[in-house]
C-alpha cells in the first residue's frame, strides 16, 4: 500500500499597504512612481479679471480638464509622478490646458516668448523649476522644451476650431486692461458674420465686463434675449419694422454678449449652451415669416404666388443650407465654413440672420420693408447654390486628397 507524499501547504502573505508619503519622506521610503498629475501655483494671484481671481481662474480651468489634486511647492517636491507648475499671476487659454497635462518636460512660455507662465514636470525638478517661473533662474537652467503658444507643433493646431492663437500671459496692473481685452477676443473661434466679427465686439467687451462685475449671469442675459426674440416676431407680424428691427439686433447683440460672459467667468453649461443654440436655430424662419404677414397688415400687395414664393425660398433655403452644413460636418468631418479662406470670408455675409437684417435694415430705412425681403429670398437661394456648389467641391477634394484639414490648423 504506498501513501501520498504530504504536501506543503503554501503560507498566504498579506499584500503590504501601499506607502503614501509626500516630501522626502516619500524619496526615502522609493515609493513607486505615480501617473497621477497634481497641480502647484507659484506665487499668490488675488487680482481679479471677469469676476475671478487668477487663482480661482486657474483652480477652475484644470479642474475642468479633470485635474483637482493641488499640492503646496514643499507637498510637489516630494510628488513622484507628473507636477503640472503654473504662476498665480497668469492666464492661460483653455486649449493650452490640455497641452500641460500631456507633455512632460514642457514650458509654456507667454505670448512674447520672453516670461515663463508654466510648466510640466516631475517631483524632483519643482524647485528649480519654481525658481524659473519666479525669474530667479534663467528659463534655460533647466532641460525643458520651451515654446510659447504660437510655437506649438501641428498636433495642437488640429485640436482648434479658431485661427486665433492661444494665450498665455502674466498680469500686472499695467498690463490689465490689456489682457482682459485679449481673455474677451479669445473666446472668438471659427467662422461668424461680419457684424458679430467687426462692429459687436468693442461694444460687446464693455457690457460683458459690467455684467461680470455685478454677477450677472450668461442664462440671465439669454433670457432678455429670448424676449427680445419674441417682442422683434411681435413687431414684425403688426407691420411696425423699426421697432422690431430694434429688438431684433438687441437680441442679436446680447447673443453675443452672452456666450462671451459665459466663457471670461467660466460659467459655460450645458443647459446655457442649449438655451442659446436652440434660440440660434428656431428663431430666424419665424422672423421671417413674420416680416411677410406684417407686409400683408400694413397693405402691401402681393399675389400669392409670390407670397408664397418668398416663404419658401426663405425658408427652404435656411433649411437646406442648415443641411448641408450638417452633413459637411459628419461626412467630411469639419464645418464647411472652415475648409478654405474663401470659405470663412463667404461666411461673414451668407444668408444668414445677422446678414439677412442688414438686407432687411437698409430697405427699410427707405421705406422699401417690401423690396428687402425680396432681396433676402434672392439671397438666400443664391446662398444655398453656392452652398451646394462648396460641398460637391468638398466631396470631390476629399475623394481625391483624402480626409479635409481645415486651414485653421495651421499655425
Amino acid at each position: 500500500m504506498t501513501t501520498k507524499p504530504k504536501t506543503k501547504k503554501k503560507k498566504t502573505v498579506a499584500a503590504p499597504e501601499p506607502i503614501v508619503a509626500t516630501g522626502i519622506i516619500a524619496a526615502e521610503k522609493k515609493v513607486p512612481i505615480s501617473f497621477t498629475p497634481v497641480l502647484c501655483i507659484v506665487g499668490d494671484g488675488e487680482e481679479k479679471l471677469w469676476s475671478l481671481t487668477l487663482r480661482e481662474r486657474l483652480l477652475n480651468q484644470f479642474a475642468k480638464a479633470g485635474l483637482s489634486a493641488l499640492l503646496d511647492e514643499s507637498a510637489a517636491a516630494g510628488h513622484h509622478g507628473p507636477v503640472i507648475m503654473v504662476r498665480a499671476d497668469a492666464v492661460i487659454d483653455q486649449p493650452l490646458i490640455p497641452v500641460l497635462l500631456k507633455r512632460p518636460n514642457f514650458l509654456l512660455l507667454s505670448d512674447d516668448a520672453k516670461s515663463p507662465i508654466a510648466a510640466s514636470v516631475r517631483g524632483v525638478d519643482v524647485v528649480k523649476t519654481a525658481a524659473i517661473l519666479r525669474g530667479e533662474q534663467p528659463v534655460n537652467s533647466a532641460n525643458l522644451m520651451a515654446r510659447a503658444p504660437s510655437q506649438l507643433d501641428t498636433d495642437f493646431w488640429k485640436a482648434l476650431r479658431k485661427r486665433e492663437t492661444p494665450y498665455a500671459m502674466a498680469v500686472t496692473p499695467e498690463t490689465k486692461a490689456a489682457v482682459e481685452w485679449r481673455m474677451f477676443m479669445g473666446t472668438y473661434k471659427g467662422a461668424t458674420d461680419l457684424v458679430t466679427k467687426h462692429l459687436w465686439p468693442v461694444p460687446a467687451f464693455h457690457v460683458t465686463r459690467y455684467l461680470a462685475a455685478r454677477g450677472i449671469t450668461p442664462n440671465m442675459v439669454t433670457t432678455v434675449g429670448a424676449a427680445m426674440t419674441v417682442l422683434a416676431f411681435w413687431f414684425f407680424l403688426q407691420g411696425q419694422f423699426i421697432p422690431g428691427l430694434i429688438a431684433a439686433w438687441a437680441m442679436t447683440f446680447l447673443d453675443t454678449v452672452d456666450g462671451k460672459l459665459a466663457r471670461t467667468t467660466l460659467t459655460s453649461s450645458k443647459w446655457g449652451d442649449i438655451f442659446d443654440h436652440g434660440i440660434d436655430l428656431v428663431h430666424p424662419p419665424f422672423w421671417y415669416i413674420a416680416w411677410a404677414f406684417g407686409l400683408i397688415a400694413t397693405g402691401t400687395i402681393w399675389s400669392n404666388q409670390l407670397f408664397w414664393g418668398v416663404i419658401v425660398a426663405i425658408l427652404g433655403g435656411y433649411v437646406l443650407q442648415r443641411l448641408i452644413e450638417g452633413i459637411s460636418i459628419k461626412w467630411l468631418g469639419l464645418e464647411i465654413h472652415i475648409w478654405r479662406p474663401i470659405d470663412t470670408l463667404f461666411r461673414q455675409i451668407t444668408a444668414r440672420r445677422n446678414p439677412n437684417l442688414i438686407l432687411l435694415t437698409v430697405f427699410t430705412v427707405f421705406a422699401k420693408p417690401d423690396v428687402g425681403l425680396l432681396v433676402v429670398a434672392v439671397w438666400t437661394l443664391a446662398c444655398l447654390v453656392l452652398h451646394a456648389i462648396q460641398m460637391l467641391q468638398a466631396f470631390a477634394a476629399k475623394k481625391k486628397s483624402g480626409p479635409l484639414v481645415s486651414w485653421m490648423t495651421k499655425p
